[in-house]
C-alpha cells in the first residue's frame, strides 16, 4: 500500500528529520537512508517500521538539522604535535639566541595544531530523536494508508458481491445442466436408434453417470466459505493481504473446477464473468496490507 509520512523531533540545538515513502511489496522491506553519525541505528529503524508496517517497500530519509554556525563541526587540538613545535620552536630560539618565551598565539596558527572535525554526537539524545520523528512520521504515514485502506476495502466489497451474485446464478442454473444433458442424450440416441427400442434404464443410467461427473455443490460450498472469508478480512483491522492473495488462488481453483465440469452454456459464461471479476480482486489485493 503506498504513502507518505513525515515527522520531527529535536535533540539540543539540532532537530531530527524523518521521511516515510511506501509503496506496494509482498513482505515489510525498510531501506533505511541515515547520516553517517546515525548509521549505527539502522536496525531499529527497521524494527520500528516493521512494529507498524506488514507489507510494503518503505523507503527511510533521515537527516540532522543543525541550528548551531558550523553544522557538525567542532574544533580539535593535536596536542603532541603543538608541544613538537614549541619543543622546536625553543631549540631554535637558544640556537639563534632569540629573546622572549613561545606563547599560545605562536603555536595556534602552525599547520595541524588546530583543525576543524566532524563533531562526535550525543548518541542517547539523537537516538531519542530520530524515535520520536520516526513515531511521527509513521503515524502520517498510517493515517494516508488508512484511507487508501478504505477505499480499496469498498471496491473489494462490491466485486466480493459480484461474485456471489455469480455463485448464487451457477447454483440456481447447475440443475438444468442434467436435465439439458438428459433432454440431448434423449434426441440423440432416438435420432441413431431409428425406431429400435431403447432401454429408458440404460439412458437413465447414462444420465447418473453425467450427473456424478458434473456435479459441482462441493466446489460450490468451497467457494461460498472462501468468499465468506475473504469479506471477513476485508472487514478487518488486521493486515490480510497474504491472506487475501492465498484466498483469491483458492477461490480461481474451484472457478476453474466448476469450469471444467460443467458443460452448460448459462455457467460457462458465468465462470468467465467470475474470472475476469476475480483477476480485478488480485490486482487490489496486491494493494493490501
Amino acid at each position: 500500500m503506498t504513502g507518505f509520512g513525515a515527522g520531527r523531533a529535536q535533540a539540543g540545538t539540532e532537530t531530527v528529520a524523518a521521511e516515510l515513502r511506501s509503496v506496494n511489496g509482498k513482505f515489510c522491506d525498510v531501506r533505511a537512508h541515515l547520516p553517517r553519525d546515525f548509521a549505527g541505528l539502522e536496525q531499529v529503524v527497521a524494527r520500528l517500521v516493521k512494529s507498524r508496517i506488514a507489507r510494503g517497500v518503505v523507503d527511510v530519509t533521515v537527516r540532522r538539522e543543525a541550528t548551531g554556525a558550523v553544522p557538525g563541526m567542532a574544533p580539535a587540538i593535536d596536542l603532541p604535535l603543538a608541544a613538537a613545535y614549541a619543543k622546536a620552536l625553543r631549540e631554535l630560539q637558544a640556537e639563534l639566541g632569540l629573546a622572549g618565551e613561545v606563547t599560545v598565539h605562536d603555536l595556534i596558527g602552525l599547520e595541524g595544531v588546530v583543525t576543524l572535525a566532524d563533531r562526535t554526537p550525543d548518541a542517547g539524545p539523537l537516538a531519542e530523536a530520530l524515535e520520536r520523528a520516526l513515531s511521527a512520521a509513521l503515524d502520517s504515514l498510517e493515517e494516508m494508508r488508512k484511507r487508501e485502506g478504505e477505499a480499496l476495502a469498498r471496491d473489494l466489497g462490491a466485486r466480493l458481491t459480484a461474485l456471489e451474485k455469480g455463485a448464487a446464478a451457477i447454483r440456481a442454473t447447475a440443475p438444468e445442466s442434467v436435465e439439458a444433458y438428459r433432454d440431448r442424450l434423449a434426441s440423440r440416441v432416438a435420432e441413431l436408434s431409428r425406431g429400435v427400442a431403447v432401454d429408458p434404464a440404460r439412458v437413465a443410467q447414462e444420465v447418473a453417470f453425467f450427473a456424478e461427473r458434473a456435479d459441482i455443490a462441493e466446489e460450490l460450498t468451497r467457494l461460498a466459505s472462501h468468499l465468506s472469508q475473504m469479506r471477513a478480512l476485508v472487514g478487518s483491522d488486521a493486515p490480510a493481504g497474504r491472506r487475501l492473495e492465498f484466498l483469491v488462488q483458492e477461490v480461481n481453483r474451484e472457478v476453474n473446477t466448476i469450469g471444467s465440469k460443467s458443460q452448460h452454456a448459462g455457467i460457462a459464461t458465468q465462470v468467465v464473468e467470475l474470472k475476469a471479476e476475480l483477476e480485478r480482486i488480485r490486482e487490489q489485493v496486491a494493494n493490501v496490507e
